[in-house]
């Protein structure tokens, strides 16, 4: 019999090497980290991330960047969740970038081994010349297992997409030349890992997985998969304050503009939350 440490591994690396061959933005939740406690004794709990930077070239690179969390713990332990992030950096007057997305669930606060799992979200980004996507769904929320050092969550489920690309806005970064904008509106299954555990007594890891394929006529498309890869550790500086590492990949060939399949981000930070 496998333990949890050995089970978790072998889980990560069956995910990599049989997606690899496809070799995708999410979100971990501050709740979901080991550290912080997976189930929250307080009614009410906040993250938020900010930053600005400002870089003379032949004119002003501004960037201003926020990433938020808002849980609130509701009666029969049930737990309502708020996410956002947006990212917006100017050229002097010119929006070089702009992208972000909102989000809402509505969850058990992990007290049962399966429960449902209630999600909004609204997101835009205009480098990719995704105007907006507005999106709800349902997981089946499963709990392999939960304790003090580490923890294994995986979800099942099925959501709809309504989009509107654009390669008419003034950001997109790709060839544009023929191309109209493009509506559609897209049925998929989902299908996420999750998983969180302390290195020391300050530093804990946490990762989720997403991995979502369309539903064309009931019928899963294998073929074109989108994944979305979301990983932080983060290290304890004071009590209300964390310094962050963050690694995110995205891989979609699915997309209705000719725009590249795979993009990644590092971003390090420091992390307020009451």
């Amino acid at each position: 019999m496998l333990n949890r440490q050995k089970l978790r591994i072998v889980l990560f690396l069956f995910l990599f090497m049989f997606f690899g061959q496809y070799v995708p933005h999410a979100q971990v939740l501050n709740i979901d980290r080991e550290l912080g406690s997976d189930t929250i004794p307080k009614k009410y709990r906040g993250v938020l991330d900010f930053s600005f930077s400002s870089d003379k070239q032949k004119r002003n690179i501004t960037e201003f960047t926020q990433q938020s969390e808002l849980d609130v713990l509701l009666k029969k332990n049930k737990i309502f969740i708020a996410l956002s992030h947006t990212d917006i950096v100017f050229n002097g007057a010119t929006v070089l970038e702009n992208n972000g997305y909102f989000q809402i669930r509505l969850r058990d606060n992990d007290s049962l081994r399966v429960s449902p799992d209630y999600f909004v979200q609204y997101q835009w980004n205009g480098v990719l010349g995704l105007q907006n996507r507005a999106l709800a769904g349902v997981n089946s929320r499963f709990r392999f297992w939960d304790d003090k050092t580490d923890d294994l969550y995986t979800s099942l489920g099925v959501f709809y997409e309504f989009e509107n690309w654009n390669p008419n806005l003034a950001n997109y970064a790709f060839e544009s030349t023929g191309l109209n904008p493009v509506s559609r509106q897209i049925i998929r299954a989902n299908f996420s890992i999750k998983t969180a555990f302390k290195i020391t007594r300050l530093i804990d890891f946490s990762a989720i997985s997403y991995l979502q394929f369309p539903l064309n006529a009931g019928a899963i498309n294998v073929l074109n998969p989108r994944w979305y890869l979301d990983s932080q550790l983060h290290f304890v500086i004071k009590e209300h304050l964390d310094f962050n590492i963050k690694y995110n990949h995205n891989l979609d060939y699915f997309r209705p503009l000719p725009i590249d399949p795979f993009f990644y981000s590092l971003t390090l930070g420091i992390r307020f939350h009451y």
